[in-house]
């Protein structure tokens, strides 16, 4: 029994998760010594225990049997749901948004355990409803994604409201669903960001009117064009039934792609705070604003290139140390770590993060569970955004958006979601040969 006991673990997820959380852990706290060497920070104490309590979720989770929690998953979704609603009333501010509940010092952000909870409830949808029509399964999973996503949109959260969106992507393409459904959700999202910004940055950068944009300042001249480009697709439907060309297909594709996007930036521009939209701006060029909203990308990039190939040396950067870098110990852990290990170090986190990437392909394509191989796919895709969008956050390369380095960045709620992940994907490669 004891032998067995141990067979659970994926001990290359073992190895690769605890490098990166001592790794961590060593640049919380290096975030929290000053330039006089003094440490003003118990960050790094907190990170520890949390990382100790999120050794607890990661083994539960590994042993128990992940298929039990099949029947739970809509109870845990509801409860999720509600706690987002009342996090939304009753919850705290934090940097800009009510998304986090707690009492005193300690506090969770519930958003971060949802993108489990999520990603447990739509891969048991796409696993109960295959063979059913693609269609059906789209809008469906479409419902089960957008309902958490406003939900956290509203706090204002839209770094962790943003992940859910490619877990969405990334589950309904390992399920077959069509390209065209695919490049619908990306093509929207794409121009519903572009439409949301584009006033702020005329407004902001610009700073001058322009005639083609007046749509997207004109409410209602907006409004006109929604309701042409919905005409357009109501007559394009209608020729695709009556001729099926596909001539008639892609022009309500693509006008209902712009319709819904015109649409959607009237809501991101409510919902979303100016220097929320103002941070998906500077990163093509922070130097508009560099005192401002480019002021974190500007010192980020610094950081990282003074690093140089070997790095400054442990407690030895000056951009954290001198307090150049904001939310440095969460948002900003890959700039302390590139600053003071320089490319070397920088390279062994990429390795790492591919490693168990290429750990989660193969627990994903060698599981005969159709179940376990949607909660994969989802955590595939969470974990590889989280990487990407942080370390391009930091390097210029991509907007701010708050999505912390998992595994490394300062913050229970999201270490214990990482870990929580890391367990389910143990439990399914143990059970790989089970259906």
């Amino acid at each position: 029994m004891k032998f067995r006991f141990f067979e659970i673990f994926d001990y290359v997820l073992l190895i690769c998760m605890s490098l990166l959380i001592f790794i961590g852990i060593m640049f919380v706290y290096s975030s929290g010594v000053n330039s006089s060497a003094v440490s003003v920070s118990n960050e790094y104490v907190k990170q520890i225990m949390f990382a100790c309590s999120g050794l607890v979720i990661m083994i539960f989770f590994a042993v128990f049997d992940y298929r039990r929690l099949n029947r739970l998953i809509p109870i845990a979704f509801i409860g999720l749901l509600l706690l987002l609603i009342y996090t939304r009333l009753f919850g705290r501010y934090v940097n800009g948004a009510r998304s986090w509940i707690g009492i005193g010092s300690f506090g969770v952000q519930p958003s971060e355990f949802g993108k489990i909870i999520y990603i447990m409830f739509l891969a048991r949808y796409l696993d109960r409803s295959e063979g059913a029509p693609l269609f059906k399964r789209f809008i469906i999973s479409g419902l089960i994604t957008a309902v958490p996503v406003l939900l956290i949109l509203i706090q204002p959260d839209m770094g962790t409201a943003s992940v859910y969106v490619p877990i969405f992507i990334g589950m309904i393409f390992a399920a077959g669903m069509s390209a065209s459904y695919i490049l619908f959700i990306i093509l929207t999202g794409i121009l519903t960001l572009i439409f949301t910004v584009l006033p702020v940055w005329q407004e902001s950068i610009l700073q001058k009117p322009v005639m083609l944009l007046t749509v997207f300042t004109n409410s209602r001249l907006r409004l006109i064009v929604i309701a042409t480009l919905i005409l357009i697709a109501l007559i394009g439907t209608l020729g695709f039934l009556l001729y099926r060309n596909k001539y008639y297909y892609f022009i309500t594709w693509f006008s209902g792609t712009t319709a819904l996007a015109l649409g959607t930036s009237v809501l991101g521009g409510k919902v979303l705070k100016d220097y929320q939209i103002k941070r998906l701006i500077v990163f093509l060029n922070p130097y508009t604003d560099p005192l401002g909203s480019g002021w974190n990308i500007i010192q980020s990039k610094i950081a990282i290139g003074s690093g140089g190939i070997t790095g400054q040396g442990f407690l030895k950067g000056t951009q954290s140390h001198y307090r150049f870098l904001p939310q440095q110990s969460t948002d900003f852990i890959f700039s302390i770590l590139s600053e003071e290990t320089g490319f070397v170090g920088s390279l062994f986190i990429f390795v790492l993060f591919f490693v168990i990437l290429l750990r989660i392909i193969f627990i994903m394509y060698t599981t005969k569970n159709t179940f376990g191989y949607y909660i994969a796919s989802g955590i595939l895709v969470m974990f590889f955004f989280h990487f990407v969008v942080n370390v391009g956050m930091v390097m210029g390369i991509m907007p701010i958006t708050g999505i912390p380095l998992l595994f490394l960045s300062y913050g229970g709620s999201s270490l214990w979601t990482a870990m929580w992940a890391v367990g389910l994907l143990m439990s399914i490669r143990f059970r790989r040969l089970d259906f």
